[in-house]
């Protein structure tokens, strides 16, 4: 018989009352639905106090029903701050068209070789300063109506589900994060003049707002931990991503519906895109948010 893990839930939502939106938590650990808001029209003060609390709380937010333009997207990441450059703006070749640098499009069909997200990760975590969070907005699901789920998972409580002894272990580590290992080891995309980021963040983080411990590694971008051997950073990594990722009571399922933004934390959440729907298509586009070094 296997035990159920010892899951600290965050209940702060419980007792918090919203005036200007509805929140409806999808699961008591991670993600909410957020009804009474139109990111097509600037916010009020009150309202975005609210969206911040919110995400503070859920970690995950879930818009339905948004009509955005470009400029609708890039407006709502930027009330959280400077708007991030993905790599792959870097490694476009001369001769290629020039795309908007704070816009990632994301697109798969029946002619793709891999989806991107496919696999636990954080966002560009190769970063000296990763994304503080990232917005995806979907505009088309694939046609048979459903597929294409991202789930979402807490490093938050996957930190506190480890044992004493292993997080004291932990504590003062740090791993390397290299964006060759996705980016060119997975999708077999060219580096960028100067080489892809890569860069050393601790193992075990804290949040710079919430104050909390959380487990800062991901199969994506992670590569090794310093100062362990080949064979130990290895056999501990792959425990660890294992613990993240097979434990479901840390995590939540976003099904997509057309013109739905959801905006996730990046500092504290891992997210995994099902390819389920090929050789059907998915469409939409993520503005991401810079943040600041990850540090204990």
């Amino acid at each position: 018989m296997t035990s159920r893990p010892n899951v600290r839930v965050a209940r702060t939502d419980e007792k918090r009352e919203y005036k200007t939106i509805g929140v409806a938590p999808l699961t008591p650990v991670i993600g909410a639905e957020i009804e009474g808001v139109d990111l097509s029209k600037p916010l009020d003060e009150a309202q975005l106090a609210e969206v911040k609390q919110a995400f503070a709380d859920h970690l995950v937010l879930v818009f339905r029903d948004q009509a955005l333009t470009r400029e609708d997207h890039k407006r709502f990441g930027r009330y959280f701050g400077t708007l991030h450059t993905h790599p792959y703006h870097s490694a476009t070749k001369e001769g290629e068209p020039k795309s908007d640098p704070e816009i990632l499009p994301i697109k798969a069909d029946q002619n793709s070789r891999y989806v991107a997200g496919e696999g636990w990760h954080a966002d560009v975590t190769c970063d000296e300063e990763p994304p503080f969070g990232s917005m995806l907005y979907i505009t088309q699901i694939p046609e048979i109506g459903c597929g294409g789920d991202t789930c979402f998972l807490s490093a938050y409580e996957a930190y506190e589900t480890l044992s004493p002894m292993m997080k004291n272990f932990l504590e003062g580590l740090d791993a390397v994060h290299d964006g060759a290992k996705p980016y060119t080891g997975g999708y077999g995309k060219a580096a960028p003049e100067g080489g892809w980021p890569k860069n050393k963040h601790p193992v075990i983080a804290r949040h710079p707002e919430t104050g909390r411990k959380l487990l800062y590694v991901n199969r994506g971008f992670t590569t090794h931990i310093d100062g362990l051997s080949p064979s130990e950073s290895a056999g501990l990594l792959e425990m660890l991503w294992r613990h993240l990722e097979s434990t479901p009571v840390f995590q939540c399922r976003v099904r997509w519906q057309p013109n739905t933004l959801v905006f996730w934390d990046n500092r504290c959440t891992q997210h995994h895109a099902v390819w389920d729907y090929y050789p059907y298509s998915r469409q939409g586009e993520r503005v991401s948010i810079v943040g600041g070094r990850p540090s204990r």
